[in-house]
């Protein structure tokens, strides 16, 4: 009499992770998993095949659910804590890249700019809208010639009497052209500093970014400034230099850490239960070594990429979190996930280049995920220089 086969295991119950979260942690990533599925998941492929994302009314009901600066405290934030955003990053880029990204650009870009740099007057007009997703935020740094090396930017902010006058542009610039406000950061004579640009100002247009093979789910624009001039309290009070928006990257670097890992997932999972169902040679796919072999394989770098970021989540948590560490996080997990996202697909075959299965979108959003806040070459000399103390960008 023939054996009964064990039943299938999802593969990160392999690793236990599910009894490394606290009973909070569960609830808040099970409710956004529950809302990607019922409002997202149904109409990504429509989405991504348009080029086209309903930014402003995703960007209420997220705020309705809460996640829009979930990690920040008053203002209307949720004061979560980071493994709990961290979840909700995994979640939101399991459905898609794009998502995650609009919610991390609001919550750890815009909205941690203002929470962390601004004055209270500010943080009273913008976090609250920004939080409900009434108001939508984005995040100017990069420049046309400017990407990695953000020292170089060449958008200027001068005096003139009490106002500054703007003067440059940004590219790349997710949310841009939906933005109710942007933080723009130009460099002046006491250094490089940043402001609160409100759209529909006099001299600052934003042009969305069209013809994208990847994230495609998500609003990029290119925001250029001509003389915009604005008042003194435009201005954030507390950030000066390069530091300040460097430590708003981190805060969204960290998210993509854990949403690296809900790409990966995705893909893997879609992929196991067709390799399951279908069959070739009178097997089912999953019934081959070879395809064995692969979906092991990418399963212990998920599990191993999962673990980190729950790692260094608690770590942020404890207060502890070194800059270098996230770029550790980014630079594996997203490099993982591709590679994940990429396998999968082989083993889909020709099904894998369609819109009905997401490992092929994964992969094209992955390869934004894997040059945006951070390249993995910058990624990979951070990590030098900690390993040998010698910086070799510079």
């Amino acid at each position: 009499m023939a054996s009964t086969p064990p039943a299938a295991q999802h593969p990160l119950a392999l690793f236990g992770v599910e009894e490394l979260l606290t009973d909070d942690e569960r609830e808040i990533r099970d409710t956004v998993r529950a809302f990607v599925a019922d409002r997202v998941r149904p109409q990504l492929a429509e989405w991504y095949e348009a080029g086209h994302v309903p930014a402003r009314e995703l960007a209420v009901e997220l705020g309705k659910l809460g996640v829009l600066g979930m990690h920040l405290t008053g203002y209307g934030c949720a004061g979560t804590n980071a493994v709990s955003y961290g979840l909700a990053c995994a979640e939101l880029e399991a459905a898609d890249s794009g998502l995650r990204s609009l919610v991390s650009v609001q919550g750890s870009l815009a909205m941690y700019a203002i929470h962390a740099f601004g004055s209270e007057a500010q943080k009273q007009r913008w976090l609250p809208e920004l939080a409900a997703g009434r108001a939508i935020g984005c995040f100017g740094l990069t420049e046309p010639d400017f990407g990695s090396n953000p020292g170089g930017m060449r958008t200027r902010a001068r005096r003139d009497g009490d106002d500054w006058v703007l003067s440059g542009s940004k590219m790349w610039i997710t949310n841009g052209t939906v933005a109710d406000v942007a933080v723009v950061w130009a460099r002046t004579d006491d250094g490089v500093r940043g402001f609160l640009v409100p759209a529909g100002t006099p001299g600052f247009t934003a042009t969305e970014i069209t013809r994208k093979l990847s994230l495609r789910v998500s609003v990029t624009a290119e925001l250029a400034f001509d003389d915009v001039r604005l008042p003194a309290e435009a201005m954030l009070p507390d950030a000066r230099g390069l530091r300040a928006p460097l430590s708003c990257l981190d805060e969204a670097r960290f998210g993509i850490v854990f949403g690296a890992t809900g790409a990966a997932r995705d893909c893997l999972e879609t992929t196991i239960a067709w390799a399951v169902d279908r069959q070739a040679f009178d097997r089912p796919v999953a019934g081959f070594q070879l395809t064995q072999q692969k979906l092991v394989d990418m399963t212990l770098e998920l599990g191993k990429a999962t673990l980190l970021a729950l790692h260094l989540g608690r770590r942020k948590d404890a207060g502890s979190l070194r800059s270098e560490q996230i770029s550790l996080g980014k630079l594996n997990n997203v490099r993982e996930a591709l590679t994940i996202a990429r396998e999968c697909r082989t083993i889909l075959a020709a099904a894998g280049i369609t819109l009905d299965f997401s490992p092929l979108r994964h992969a094209n959003n992955l390869e934004s995920v894997l040059t945006y806040e951070g390249t993995s070459e910058v990624h990979t000399l951070v990590l030098g220089q900690a390993l040998t103390g010698v910086p070799a960008f510079r």
